[in-house]
This record gives structure tokens, C-alpha cells and sequence, in this order.
């Protein structure tokens, strides 16, 4: 995985899907200030990058979790990467919306789900873990067996890590904050430097002192 792990990441950093900016920091819609913005949408207009990247999660799926049977993507960003990687695997698969439908048949899971089967949930990225254990729950409630989640970037934030282990979540992500904190100092997208501030902000997104 590790060199999966530095493939990712720099993919990523090319298509500027992950854009550090330390400097500048972006503030996100909880007020947070961060080093860096994260954008996976980049990569499915990215052939390239999209090729590594799906073939990466079907490798995901085949060796962290053998026994799927379906996979479910997350609304909306993993939809797509869901479909494709079905595709490359030859499993079916559907999505969680983010709740119920007002009308139709009012779902919130879309596609065939038959209770106990095991499911597999692709998901682009993962910060505090919120969203992506909501969407774990649901299908636990529609009676799947959640194997766990393959996603294509964690920030590995503590919280995130606590959420997820409290639930009983697994992830596997292609690469994380540190791997590609590393590689944008290697290839000169930041200074060596910034990389103990980047790291301090992972640590403590609600602590400011990283900024300079």
C-alpha cells in the first residue's frame, strides 16, 4: 500500500485536487482555518488520475475486504467512484443519500440491497468521520453487513480516528494528509519547512498557532 500511497498522493497534488496553501490559509464552512483544500471531484476529469485512483480502491476492496458483495457510494461525491470501481470488479452497486427523499418511495439507500449482505462503502474523503458513519449506520439499519469503507484520502484527524473507532468503522484510504505533506515538500508544492505546520493543524484542526 505504501506505494500506492505516494502514487495517490502524487496524482493528487498534479490535478490539484489536494492544493496546500499555508500562506493563505481556505476557511472552511465550520470557521476552521486550513493549510490546505481538498477537491477528489478533479480527478474524474482527470483520466489519468482517475485510472489509478479506481484501480486503487478495487484493489482496496480486493485485499482489505474479499468477502464484498456490494458496494454503496456516498452522496455525492462517492458516486462515481462507486460505479467505476463496480464496474472493474463486477459488483453491483448503489448509493446512501444524505436522507430520505420527500417523494417517490421516499428512499435514502439507492439501488438492490438484500438484507445481510455485505457492503462495502466508497467514499472520497474523510475529515472528522460524520458523514461517513452516518451513511454506515443507514445501511446497518437496512440490515447489510458493513465490511467497512475504501476511501481515496483521510486527513487522519483524532477525532475523525475516535468517531470511527467508537462506531466500529473501518477504513482504508489510498493515501492520507502525512503522505502527501511529504511528497508536496519533496516535489516543491510547499517548503520542508511548512511540513511541522501542516502536521499541527492535522493534530488540532481548532488550534491556530500553526499560522504564522
Amino acid at each position: 500500500m505504501e506505494k500506492i500511497k505516494i502514487q495517490i498522493a502524487k496524482d493528487l497534488l498534479k490535478i490539484k485536487a489536494v492544493f496546500f496553501r499555508p500562506e493563505e490559509p481556505f476557511t472552511w464552512a465550520s470557521g476552521i482555518k486550513s493549510p490546505v483544500y481538498c477537491d477528489n471531484r478533479l480527478t474524474l476529469t482527470a483520466p489519468e488520475v482517475r485510472n489509478d485512483v479506481e484501480n486503487g480502491l478495487a484493489e482496496v476492496v480486493r485485499r482489505f475486504y474479499p468477502e464484498a458483495e456490494v458496494l454503496m457510494g456516498t452522496s455525492t461525491a462517492g458516486i462515481a467512484h462507486a460505479a467505476i470501481v463496480g464496474h472493474i470488479m463486477g459488483l453491483p452497486m448503489g448509493y446512501v443519500r444524505s436522507g430520505s427523499k420527500d417523494h417517490g418511495r421516499q428512499n435514502r439507500i439507492e439501488g438492490r440491497l438484500e438484507a445481510g449482505q455485505k457492503v462495502v462503502v466508497i467514499e472520497d474523503l474523510i475529515s472528522t468521520g460524520g458523514s461517513c458513519i452516518d451513511v454506515v449506520e443507514a445501511l446497518r439499519e437496512a440490515g447489510a453487513e458493513v465490511l467497512g469503507v475504501a476511501s481515496i484520502f483521510t486527513y487522519g484527524m483524532q477525532k475523525g480516528l475516535d468517531r470511527m473507532a467508537a462506531a466500529n468503522v473501518k477504513n482504508i484510504s489510498l493515501t492520507d494528509f502525512d503522505t502527501i505533506a511529504q511528497v508536496a515538500a519533496e516535489e516543491n508544492y510547499i517548503k520542508a519547512e511548512d511540513i511541522d505546520r501542516l502536521l499541527k493543524f492535522r493534530a488540532n484542526p481548532s488550534d491556530e498557532s500553526w499560522i504564522k
